[in-house]
């Protein structure tokens, strides 16, 4: 099995409190102290993990370009998620399901921002399609602070038929379009839901757009035509937030 490599301090310091059973190395500055590293240096004592002061230079080859902050660690990588992990997910959550669908993004800062806000809103998955969409490359774990290790990220081979049997399985699908006369904080996402986001420019694809039971626009007041989709998933995830605590 092979390692991922994460660095940043927020991710570094995330996985640490969530996943040190599957750290396998961790390097650090030599030259930085600061109170942010010395907590990252306690945490690494607490699980019993060995800490390696090294310098920059080796920690840029390690990051291939990646800023790393002084802080890197080598991540055990777990085998990555199929469409039968997301059914097993499904068949044991004990609250509605809350899931989030990025159809065909791409750049990494954009989906390490949408995992984070995943994360944050108690999204149970994301799912993504295998072709014409970003993995989980160092870049995505950077900007995602750990949330990469506490979502799953589901690339399946078909979307479409996804998208079918999540129908079939009573989750309630809400796409955002502009071309929809409905805004999202009119739509009920109170249930088991998907929220469903396109690429930048491109918005959902049209096999994608045909299943959705609801399509959704974020009302705009201003004089910009459309959101970074990191953005809109943000939005559009805490406004079914807003609506299932109240």
């Amino acid at each position: 099995m092979s390692d991922s490599v994460l660095a940043g301090i927020h991710a570094v310091k995330s996985a640490l409190q969530k996943k040190p059973e599957r750290i396998r190395r961790l390097l650090m500055s030599a030259g930085r102290k600061d109170k942010r590293m010395d907590e990252i240096r306690q945490l690494a004592r607490a699980s019993q993990i060995r800490i390696e002061d090294t310098d920059s230079r080796q920690l840029d080859q390690l990051t291939d370009g990646v800023r790393h902050q002084g802080v890197v660690l080598m991540l055990e990588e777990v085998s990555t998620q199929t469409e039968d992990d997301l059914y097993d997910l499904l068949d044991n959550l004990s609250q509605p399901a809350f899931l989030l669908v990025l159809d065909g993004v791409t750049d990494p800062h954009n989906l390490g921002a949408c995992l984070r806000s995943a994360d944050a809103a108690g999204v149970d998955a994301v799912i993504v399609p295998k072709d014409n969409s970003c993995g989980l490359t160092p870049v995505v774990r950077k900007v995602a602070s750990g949330a990469a290790e506490a979502v799953p990220l589901i690339p399946v081979t078909n979307l479409a038929r996804t998208l079918d049997d999540l129908k079939e399985r009573g989750i309630w699908l809400t796409g955002t379009s502009d071309q929809s006369e409905q805004n999202i904080f009119e739509v009920d996402l109170t249930g088991s839901i998907a929220i469903i986001l396109g690429a930048e420019g491109k918005g959902m694809r049209r096999l994608t757009t045909e299943r959705c039971d609801h399509l959704a626009v974020i009302p705009m007041a201003g004089t910009v035509e459309s959101l970074n989709v990191s953005v809109a998933t943000g939005i559009c995830l805490f406004e079914a937030v807003r609506q299932r605590v109240a």
